[in-house]
């Protein structure tokens, strides 16, 4: 079974070149991030035509995830306990719940797509958010491990955090500023003293998954590495490859961001018989 994680920037801009990636790439289960659209807007034809169910968590224009796969999703979640709001209060005194978590189980396998916030600045209120955000994450996924102890659980998306300093082209270019500030790295560093295995890097996969659009980034490699896929012992045990798609980044019309995949050793009650598109 390959899985992937993908921050697409806007699927509706992008849904012919990820459906092409996907199926040239022979992906089953695909996570998005930054869909910037609600569910009635996805383009949900092309991807059921190319033999895709999907999940689809989207409140407006911003952020969104999803999920597209040939198997079928069970238990899909789109918050997790604890799970910090943002932005002006409600009537009720509650902040909003941003669209930026979505679970589902495949193939008794717990998948999670993450659309972790960026954080602004370091003196932007997003940044204690997303602080919060991603302590609330780490403590209601220990609390389901100690429920699930045996079932494989991945965390997947895009954390935007550069975990080491070799995770961004030029360290000087980000003094002061988030991502690779030293409480955001001491979050993502929880993640794995919890048990939690970085399943792309732990096999030698080198690479950034992130180049911004302007100043010639990407010709120039001037990239960062903020897209993960974090698996429990569980989920890392049946990995058996893993890869950074730099060349989605090529062409016309291309996400800022890249997928990440790997694939697991997992039998699955997929059909041989899957759809093409030509």
């Amino acid at each position: 079974m390959r899985i992937a994680t993908w921050n697409v920037n806007s699927i509706r801009a992008r849904s012919g070149r990820v459906i092409d990636w996907m199926v040239r790439a022979d992906i089953d289960v695909l996570a998005m991030q930054e869909i910037k659209c609600k569910p009635e807007q996805f383009p949900r034809e092309v991807f059921e035509e190319a033999g895709y169910e999907l999940e689809i968590h989207g409140l407006s224009q911003w952020n969104g995830v999803a999920f597209a796969s040939r198997l079928p999703m069970s238990d899909p979640a789109i918050t997790f306990a604890g799970m910090p709001g943002f932005g002006k209060a409600t009537p009720e005194g509650t902040l909003p719940l941003e669209a930026r978590a979505l679970g589902v189980t495949v193939e008794d396998v717990r998948l999670w797509s993450l659309y972790v916030p960026n954080g602004r600045e370091l003196t932007n209120d997003h940044y204690p958010y997303k602080l919060a955000w991603l302590k609330a994450l780490l403590a209601d996924m220990t609390t389901w491990r100690q429920a699930h102890p045996d079932t494989p659980l991945a965390l997947m998306g895009d954390f935007n955090i550069a975990p080491l300093d070799i995770d961004v082209w030029d360290l000087a270019a980000f003094v002061d500023s988030t991502h690779v500030s030293a409480p955001e790295r001491a979050a993502f560093e929880a993640f794995l003293e919890a048990g939690f295995v970085d399943t792309v890097r732990s096999r030698g996969v080198e690479g950034y998954t992130y180049w911004d659009y302007k100043s010639l980034r990407f010709p120039r490699n001037e990239g960062m590495r903020i897209d993960f896929i974090l698996g429990n012992q569980e989920f890392d045990d049946l990995v058996v490859d893993a890869s950074i798609e730099r060349d989605e980044r090529k062409g016309d019309g291309p996400s800022d961001h890249v997928p990440v995949v790997v694939e697991l050793d997992l039998e699955t009650s997929l059909d041989d018989d899957r759809p093409m598109i030509f």
